[in-house]
């Protein structure tokens, strides 16, 4: 990688840093509980189960497949990682952008769709984006 680029993203990556410490923290506890997690690019995957069969009964029942805080993506498994991998990774450069005010700016734009009269998370701005680029193959993510 050019020198340059690899400049960019190291200031990419301190910059969504406070949201990936938020991540790390949540994936410190979901590994403590059983589940595992592997580095796939710059970003730390965490998941519950490695595949979709073993994740827990109440984690099934959630409405999302994954989330992701800064350059960790946690999800239900890695095999749901790994279908959701390019939506998510919309959201990483995300944050890569806006930093800490990601933790603002994605709760205001749920808001901001309500207002409309829209669903909080279809209507939200960086959803329609993160389908837009790379569309889910499965449960909203």
């Amino acid at each position: 990688m050019h020198h340059t680029r690899r400049i960019a993203l190291l200031l990419r990556v301190l910059w969504a840093l406070p949201c990936s410490v938020v991540g790390a923290l949540l994936g410190i506890a979901i590994v403590a509980l059983g589940g595992s997690a592997r580095r796939v690019d710059h970003t730390i995957e965490v998941a519950l189960a490695v595949e979709q069969p073993h994740t827990p009964a109440w984690a099934r029942q959630l409405r999302f497949s994954a989330i992701t805080l800064g350059h960790v993506i946690v999800g239900q498994s890695h095999e749901a990682l790994a279908a959701l991998r390019a939506h998510e990774r919309v959201h990483v450069k995300q944050y890569e952008l806006l930093g800490p005010l990601f933790f603002v700016a994605y709760p205001g734009a749920s808001v901001w769709a309500l207002i409309r009269g829209q669903c909080p998370y279809r209507g939200n701005h960086f959803e329609k984006q993160a389908f837009a680029q790379a569309p889910a193959p499965t449960q909203a993510a």
